[in-house]
């Protein structure tokens, strides 16, 4: 067996309720040099993943309390990235995609090859690698432990703040309007009319200091991230 190195996957979170397979994929995993914590139930999954930054996520599909659907959810929602690997008996085409479009990054039925597994893995290990982090002039944000670095200073932020300025760093250069972020930072499929958007960027503006004009208001739009350090007057911060 192909050992990691140290760009792929090194702690797995394993989330089967199938002892005997569990201590398998457990056994297979660990003797690959993988630290692997094993989970039977999909809420105490979910909670676990939430605070530990897994490098990648072996999920089946049925599960206690929480099947691997609603797991797949509550970390996408969660701002959780790490990558999934979604098992399940569960053959059917339609299945799969609802794995899919639950948040799931690749999908392998039951009984499955520990070859192939194994090479699903380190695949998956390599993208989140190239997931983690999101660099755009200046700012480095690592998506996995949640931090932020602008122009070599640490950003302490909320929760909201890091999705909100993880989405607008994204689409660096581009304005994004308001329902964009509305829909996408908070989840919401209308405007509630409340100024929490404006509260957020300004909190932002505050904690980037002599940088806050990297946050462009584009009035009746949106907001646009700069792609350069730029000092922008106060009227197109405000």
């Amino acid at each position: 067996m192909q050992a990691p190195t140290p760009a792929t996957v090194a702690k797995i979170l394993v989330v089967e309720d199938n002892r005997k397979l569990a201590s398998f994929l457990s056994r297979a995993l660990s003797e690959e040099g993988y630290v692997v914590d094993l989970v039977e139930d999909g809420a105490v999954a979910v909670s676990q993943a939430r605070s530990i930054p897994y490098n990648l996520v072996i999920l089946d599909w049925m599960l206690p309390s929480l099947d691997g659907l609603h797991v797949c959810r509550a970390l996408r929602t969660a701002g959780k990235t790490v990558p999934i690997l979604m098992l399940t008996a569960r053959a059917d085409f339609c299945d799969r995609i609802s794995g899919l479009d639950a948040g799931a990054d690749d999908f392998l039925p039951k009984p499955f090859d520990l070859s192939e597994l194994l090479a699903r893995v380190r695949a998956l290990g390599r993208r989140g690698q190239r997931d983690r982090f999101l660099e755009v002039g200046l700012l480095r944000i690592d998506r996995q432990d949640r931090t932020v670095c602008f122009a070599g200073v640490d950003l302490d932020l909320t929760h909201r703040e890091f999705m909100l300025l993880g989405y607008l760093a994204r689409e660096a250069g581009r304005v994004v309007s308001r329902l964009e972020l509305l829909q996408n930072v908070w989840e919401a499929t209308y405007d509630p009319g409340t100024n929490m958007i404006d509260v957020h960027v300004k909190n932002l503006r505050t904690k980037l200091g002599e940088h806050a004009g990297m946050i462009e208001t584009v009035r009746g739009v949106g907001y646009r991230w700069h792609t350069e350090v730029d000092i922008l007057s106060p009227e197109a911060r405000s």
